[in-house]
């Protein structure tokens, strides 16, 4: 099985145990529906160009700050902090299972799961 695959089964887990733990804890339905999207809110970065673009996404479509959301939330036994967290973990899994994956410099469409292979530039330049 290719790379690829398993980061979609990954996605698919992750939005299946993000759901799960969300009506678990009886998160409203009103509140998934306002939030699913938002994340997405991040490609407005785009209009500033590629760059930035790319930054801005990818700094929101990562699991580490959902998952210190949720930390936190636990830690300090708030749950709207959670239902937020378990929000932005299920649309994070549901893009990895759907195809779209972290985005390079190069252009919105060249990600981790694209069948192009990564731009060479973006994995041998600097940041001097």
């Amino acid at each position: 099985m290719e790379p690829r695959t398993f980061l979609r089964i990954e996605g698919l887990a992750a939005v299946g145990l993000a759901l799960g733990g969300y009506f678990t804890l009886d998160g409203p339905i009103w509140l998934l529906v306002v939030l699913a999207l938002a994340p997405d809110l991040s490609m407005l970065g785009y209009l500033v160009g590629p760059k930035l673009g790319s930054l801005s996404y990818n700094i929101v479509h990562t699991y580490t700050l959902p998952l210190t959301l949720g930390g936190f939330g636990f830690w300090v036994d708030v749950q709207l902090a959670l239902l937020v967290a378990l929000i932005w973990i299920g649309h994070i899994g549901a893009d990895r299972l759907f195809g779209y994956g972290l985005k390079f410099e190069s252009g919105f469409k060249n990600t981790h799961l694209t069948t192009q292979p990564a731009p060479i530039e973006a994995l041998t330049t600097s940041d001097e």
